[in-house]
């Protein structure tokens, strides 16, 4: 009897925040798109990105994110201060025993102006189209259970005009201030990197949503508050600091996310043959406030970059999920342009 209480639980809080809240990474820095529009072309000419989230198997059927994106930017002649940037990203989520899931495909357009010396502030609006889908065959109401004789499928639930899909456009946007100084005016051993990023993105622009036909719901509106840097350190040759904020809310629901990653140069790229490349390692650890500890590891080498990491919950539901939270897994490609450095003083 404890056993099923304990689920129960589980399973409202699970439903509850499946439609309360969109489907995120752990490994924010590796899905822009759904974090913020206006990180479309924000530090690389091209980047590709695969996502593959798996948990809560410990407790109930896994719960299954993928994701991918690709975003770039062009910088028009006679206009080296502007670019124009875009990208597309495509995402589905499948969740518990009901199958409770959503695919979603974006397109992503903006604009991004240099400020200052290796400042930009960019904007980008965001239009998608999705689908929502349940399966009700495994599901249990309460008008199907019995006093007598307990659970019985061949009750009605009592439950009318239902539908198991539905499908509507999405519109968000998204403002960001990025600096970035790794623009090749830098000799090729220097480790001086630094790089920041504050940014607002907003999604689901008052949206209808909702699984009955007579009374459509809001659906609210997401807020997302994100900030992160890359800092060098001069006295530790091939060291640098990574921390990151994140901060959502999306109507009861709110999630803060903050934590910082090492980054250590196995070597450095030579901007002049192209023989030697980049290879790095990452390493470091997030809070979920209230939630869990995120684990990550990254590796990069040259253009490419694997991510691994693993949620660990410290949540109420550790009773049922014994800290099991889940792993995710990205790779990423990413294509830069460096410039050639020249002894002439550039015009700010």
């Amino acid at each position: 009897m404890k056993k099923n209480i304990l689920f129960l639980i589980l399973l409202i809080h699970l439903s509850f925040s499946a439609f309360s809240q969109d489907i995120h990474f752990s490994q924010f820095n590796m899905s822009p798109l759904t974090l913020n529009p206006a990180l479309a072309g924000a530090n690389h000419e091209i980047q590709a990105i695969i996502n593959y989230k798996d948990q809560w198997r410990g407790v109930s059927t896994p719960y299954k994110t993928l994701g991918a994106s690709i975003d770039s930017r062009y910088n028009p002649k006679n206009h080296e201060n502007s670019s124009f940037v875009g990208g597309i990203n495509f995402f589905q989520d499948r969740a518990g025993d009901a199958k409770m899931g959503i695919s979603q495909i974006n397109l992503t357009l903006g604009y991004h102006h240099r400020v200052a010396k290796f400042q930009t502030l960019g904007l980008a609006l965001q239009g998608g189209y999705a689908q929502r889908s349940l399966v009700y065959n495994d599901l249990q109401w309460s008008n199907q259970y019995d006093q007598s004789s307990g659970y019985d499928p061949n009750l009605p639930s009592g439950e009318t005009n239902l539908r198991s899909s539905f499908t509507y456009i999405d519109i968000g946007g998204g403002l960001l201030w990025n600096i970035n100084d790794k623009s090749g005016l830098h000799h090729v051993e220097d480790n001086h990197d630094f790089q920041a990023k504050i940014g607002v993105g907003v999604y689901h622009f008052k949206q209808k949503y909702s699984f009955y036909e007579v009374s459509p719901e809001q659906l609210y509106t997401r807020y997302v508050l994100h900030g992160d840097a890359l800092i060098s350190v001069p006295n530790f040759h091939n060291l640098a600091i990574l921390p990151g904020l994140v901060f959502f809310t999306q109507g009861p629901a709110k999630e803060l996310f903050l934590g910082t990653m090492f980054r250590y140069k196995l070597s450095q790229a030579s901007k002049y043959t192209g023989i030697k490349k980049d290879a790095a390692v990452y390493l470091g650890a997030y809070c979920r406030a209230k939630d869990a500890i995120i684990i990550s590891f990254m590796l990069e080498y040259f253009s490419y970059t694997l991510g691994i990491s693993y949620d660990y919950n410290l949540s109420k539901l550790t009773q049922a999920s014994t800290a099991r939270g889940g792993i995710e897994l990205s790779l990423r490609y990413t294509k830069f342009k460096y410039k050639k450095p020249t002894l002439r003083t550039e015009k700010e």
